[in-house]
């Protein structure tokens, strides 16, 4: 099975490779006003991240995600009386309470953090701070 999932998934298709042609070759005006999007959204999540109670958010230079650290959340327990042992449970933990889908840090060596991405709407991001903000207050 992990041969067949391999061969699958680790390739770009035909079709990618000749979109990613077409994109590198056609015009390019449209890159200044994404990039400002982009960086307005970064900014947004960084700091709203760094009002959340407990939470410690850098400012990335590249990408579309945030990697704040929750290290000192770790050992709160949650209303529910769940102790938040791992950057692990707190993304468990924040999904159930709040709705909020993020990816544990340690999936990506990078624990006790969690991967936050901010390619979606300003007002989409606002509400995802706000409930994470709400539920980094809650863990006592």
């Amino acid at each position: 099975m992990d041969f067949i999932q391999g061969q699958q998934t680790s390739g770009a298709t035909t079709i990618a490779q000749w979109a990613a042609v077409a994109a590198l070759d056609g015009t390019q005006e449209h890159l200044a006003r994404f990039r400002a999007a982009f960086q307005d959204r970064r900014d947004l999540v960084v700091s709203m991240l760094n009002q959340a109670t407990g939470l410690k958010c850098p400012m990335p230079e590249g990408a579309f995600y945030v990697y704040p650290s929750c290290a000192a959340l770790i050992g709160r327990k949650t209303e529910a009386g769940k102790t938040i042992e791992t950057d692990e449970d707190f993304v468990t933990e924040l999904l159930q309470t709040e709705g909020v889908a993020a990816v544990h840090g340690s999936a990506f060596g990078l624990g006790p953090n969690l991967r936050i991405s901010y390619a979606t709407s300003n007002k989409a991001l606002e509400e995802a701070c706000t409930r994470i903000q709400r539920f980094c207050a809650s863990l006592r």
